[in-house]
């Protein structure tokens, strides 16, 4: 019987593991590594002019964007909001964030490193938990076209995914690309791999930590457009003192924020 016993035990931790990496790790490249070695790993940064109309994007973004399923801006006349936060490092403001977009009904993604997931377990849980979206922002926060090697772009996105699913069960499978920097070669990459890379269609230099909950309020309130794509970061104590405001702001303008999952 303590032979059955154990015997039972090791087959349940064998499967229990493929169980773990079958969610936290997508199929291999579906192309072959030459083909992605011929495009351009020439790096591209993220950025748009800000217009009275709302931001513009050049034919070339617009074509990237297209090829490789990406999300920037939502082509809609639809005043709808996408709410999404980076988070390189916690800085304690996060709690704070959260506590909002419970009181207000708001979904958000976070986009999170290992580093972020590592030290701050339960703050990835109550994500979770609440209902938003956990993004991929790679384990170390490298610039994609500066990672050459294919494995290695992958161990940057599969481990911080097996990372996440072990603390919330979670799937990831929308990626912010580190710094907003990226190539035609990497975009390929990370579609085939399953992933969606985010954008964004509105941000300011939000950062450092050196706005107050007015300025950001004045900043981030100024550039809202049809389908827009918000870029915050949870480090700064502005953003997070004037969320509220931001919310109701945009809702008695007739906004709607939606989660990614609902982006057409």
């Amino acid at each position: 019987m303590r032979r059955l016993f154990i015997f039972l035990f090791c087959i349940s931790f064998i499967l229990s593991g493929c169980n773990t990496q079958s969610v936290s790790t997508k199929n291999a490249p579906l192309k072959d590594e030459e083909y992605y070695n011929s495009l351009s790993n020439k790096t591209q940064g993220w950025g748009f002019q800000r217009t009275d109309d709302g931001p513009r994007f050049s034919e070339d973004q617009i074509r990237q964007m297209a090829d490789y399923h990406c999300i920037y801006k939502e082509d809609t006349d639809e005043k709808n909001i996408y709410l999404t936060f980076d988070e390189g490092y916690e800085n304690g403001y996060t709690s704070i964030i959260l506590d909002t977009l419970r009181e207000k009904g708001v979904p958000a993604a976070f986009f999170v490193t290992a580093p972020y997931v590592k030290g701050n377990p339960d703050l990835i849980k109550r994500m979770a938990k609440e209902g938003h979206i956990i993004g991929n922002h790679t384990v170390n926060h490298p610039s994609l076209p500066s990672v050459k090697d294919i494995d290695t772009l992958q161990k940057e996105l599969f481990e911080l995914d097996r990372l996440i699913y072990g603390i919330c069960s979670q799937k990831s499978r929308f990626l912010r690309p580190p710094k907003g920097e990226y190539s035609e070669r990497t975009l390929a990459i990370t579609n085939d791999l399953g992933y969606t890379n985010v954008f964004w269609s509105q941000a300011y230099v939000d950062w450092n930590d050196n706005v107050s909950s007015q300025e950001a309020l004045n900043k981030i309130t100024k550039g809202l457009h049809n389908g827009c794509v918000l870029l915050l970061h949870a480090v700064s104590k502005g953003n997070a003192d004037a969320l509220k405001d931001v919310i109701e702001y945009a809702q008695k303008e007739g906004y709607t924020f939606k989660s990614l999952n609902e982006y057409s």
